[in-house]
């Protein structure tokens, strides 16, 4: 685990960019979140070509460093280290936990999906992660085809010896995100609970709000 994966998790939420082609337009919406108080970022998109993805990751990663915020990349190890990003966020489909170690060295973070299954997460821990991440714990608008998971596998997380951060993923608003905390999670990650707001400045600030009213669990 890198030295700094757990203060970057600190501020409890973890926005992830909607799949959009507009470059402009999502650079315009994390700024607007980082105006909001936003500083954990990821940058997934299945949308794009790889060349505009490299282009729009480095535009992004260089507006959220300046900021002060971290930027992890979804999927793509070879593209977190182009833009020299902070980390990379890996799934089940996804290369393995020990060649994108390979790729990207020690000091920079790696997050991997565990959807429902603790042993998982154990395992991933035992391997290296920086993080790991459950869910989707509500329906969510922006994967139609997902996992559908307890709240409480966030508390068996940490009984079991999880030490590493958790991030909650799937469906989460401000209406629902309580008891996810309330159970043990380090971090809330948010798509369109955050990006799908008019204001996303204002969105931002709720969400920080809210966070700092109730407790982490990190």
């Amino acid at each position: 685990m890198t030295g700094d994966a757990i203060d970057i998790f600190k501020t409890g939420v973890y926005a992830i960019t909607p799949d959009i082609d507009d470059s402009d337009r999502l650079a315009s919406m994390v700024e607007q979140a980082l105006s909001g108080g936003v500083r954990l970022f990821q940058y997934r998109n299945k949308v794009s070509t790889r060349h505009k993805r490299r282009l729009v990751a480095r535009r992004l990663n260089d507006v959220i460093e300046s900021s002060g915020g971290s930027l992890i990349i979804n999927d793509d190890p070879h593209l977190a280290k182009e833009v020299n990003a902070r980390g990379v966020h890996i799934g089940r489909e996804d290369m393995d936990l020990e060649a994108v170690r390979g790729i990207l060295g020690s000091k920079k973070i790696i997050g991997v999906s565990c959807y429902d299954n603790l042993q998982i997460a154990l395992e991933m821990q035992k391997r290296g992660a920086d993080y790991v991440a459950f869910g989707a714990f509500f329906p969510s608008v922006s994967k139609t085809i997902v996992t559908p998971v307890s709240a409480d596998i966030l508390g068996l997380a940490s009984a079991n010896g999880i030490k590493i951060p958790v991030v909650a993923i799937g469906g989460i608003t401000l209406d629902n995100a309580a008891q996810l905390l309330a159970q043990g999670s380090s971090a809330l990650a948010v798509i369109n609970g955050l990006f799908g707001a008019v204001d996303v400045v204002s969105r931002a600030q709720e969400w920080i709000s809210f966070i700092n009213l109730n407790q982490i669990h990190i």
